[in-house]
């Protein structure tokens, strides 16, 4: 299993628009993804009404878990993305 912290910096957080970028982003993977906020609430991360639940605020930290055959390449990906996001 490959790993991944990173603190949200865009304005308004994680909302559907991004959600859904990190949603189809995760589906391309063959790992299972799932997503981790800062009281350890574990979501599916190919879910996007599981990861807009987590309520992602700018400030939060969040992990991404990738477990599979390409778990390095979806963690390092993914944690990009949620580092980046834009409006």
């Amino acid at each position: 299993m490959a790993s991944k912290t990173v603190e949200i910096v865009n304005e308004t957080g994680l909302h559907t628009r991004p959600g859904s970028e990190f949603v189809n982003l995760a589906k391309s993977f063959s790992s299972q993804i799932t997503v981790e906020n800062e009281a350890g609430t574990v979501v599916n991360g190919t879910s996007l009404l599981k990861l807009l639940s987590l309520g992602i605020k700018k400030g939060a930290k969040i992990t991404v878990h990738a477990n599979g055959e390409d778990e390095a390449d979806a963690v390092e990906k993914l944690a990009a993305l949620l580092a980046n996001l834009k409006d």
